[in-house]
């Protein structure tokens, strides 16, 4: 029996739940995430903010610059973290094989649901208008045998869109497309690819595995896999947080001391109620700092019991920032960050 693997991706997220919650923006480029003037980045842009060339992770004043009319909003996390929850509800509604990927995209695995291919695309489409009338957003839907095959389908006809990869289609579905599509290769791995000759997965499939992995090593040799639509990673019904973190990056580079130590506690209060709310205490504190001429570092504390309150996070952190912080030094980011969890009380929301 062929498995069914399903990756669900909500579309421009944080953006789509802007435009869903005020219809006056819907139609217009929206970018969520921080201020131009305070070092901002795009958390997330709408698909008309997209056709400006405005991408996620981009500086909001670069943003601004390529797309002068978008609408910048402020992150909504508490709003986007219930929205996911939702959706991830109804995606346990059909299987206990989920695998949350971060609040918008998810695997599951639909083996028992929908053994028959022929079934695929109207479980999808189900799946589909199941999101849309539990939440009124989007979302794309990629059906194969594989993780890596539904995760580039799910990407293809974006946004709302639905791809369905039978079996043994695999290779041919994946051939023509640029080998970028593939899982960690980026700029540059597409630039090493080319130096074989190789632009396309299908050309990938077709080159000798040992000469890969010569150049790539074990990286190459899964890449290879992959090409050929070989890919039999269950999905993982529970996903485990390494790490619950905040960090801040500062309009203005501010001195250690007093200035540096104000940025502290609402930093650690919002790490605490991140874990209340997902059910974790941890042990390990980790400070971040980064200067002024972008040197960073972290130190660490170990507490000698689990904690989830923001009083002993706060004190472990100060007094690492009183050791570290040099007089007279400047900075531009701080961080904080708790891991070494105990089992979580309840299931968590993914990051």
């Amino acid at each position: 029996m062929a498995r069914c693997i399903v990756h669900a991706d909500l579309d421009a997220f944080y953006a789509s739940v802007e435009q869903r919650d005020d219809p006056a923006l819907r139609g217009l480029p929206v970018v969520v995430g921080g201020a131009a003037d305070h070092r901002g980045v795009v958390a997330a842009a709408s698909y008309e903010a997209r056709r400006f060339g405005v991408r996620s992770a981009m500086a909001m004043s670069r943003a601004l610059r390529l797309c002068p009319e978008a609408v910048r909003l402020p992150a909504r996390f508490s709003v986007y973290a219930e929205v996911s929850a939702i959706v991830l509800g109804g995606y346990r509604g059909m299987t206990p094989l989920v695998e949350p990927l971060s609040l918008d995209e998810a695997y599951l695995d639909l083996s028992d649901v929908s053994p028959e291919p022929s079934e695929w695309a109207s479980l999808a489409r189900r799946m589909k208008d199941q999101v849309r009338e539990a939440v009124d957003l989007p979302v794309s839907v990629g059906v194969s045998t594989s993780k890596s095959v539904a995760k580039i389908a799910s990407d293809l006809e974006k946004p709302d869109g639905l791809v369905v990869v039978p079996p043994g289609k695999e290779r041919d579905f994946l051939a023509p497309l640029p080998v970028g599509r593939l899982w960690g290769v980026g700029p540059r791995g597409e630039e090493r690819m080319a130096s074989l000759g190789v632009r396309t997965i299908g050309e990938l499939a077709q080159v000798d595995v040992r000469l890969v992995s010569g150049i790539f090593g074990r990286w190459g040799t899964l890449l290879h896999d992959l090409a050929n639509g070989a890919d039999d990673r269950p999905v993982q019904a529970t996903h485990e947080t390494k790490s619950v973190a905040r960090e801040r990056t500062f309009a203005q580079d501010l001195e250690s001391g007093p200035p540096l130590q104000q940025e502290l506690r609402p930093i650690v209060d919002s790490i605490s109620e991140r874990l209340r709310r997902r059910g974790l205490r941890g042990r390990t504190v980790t400070l971040k700092l980064r200067q002024s001429d972008f040197t960073t570092f972290t130190r660490q504390r170990t507490l000698p019991y689990p904690v989830d309150q923001t009083g002993p996070i706060y004190d472990a952190a100060a007094d690492l920032l009183a050791r570290e912080a040099r007089p007279g030094q400047r900075y531009r980011l701080l961080g904080v960050s708790l891991s070494g969890f105990d089992e979580p009380s309840q299931l968590p929301l993914p990051l």
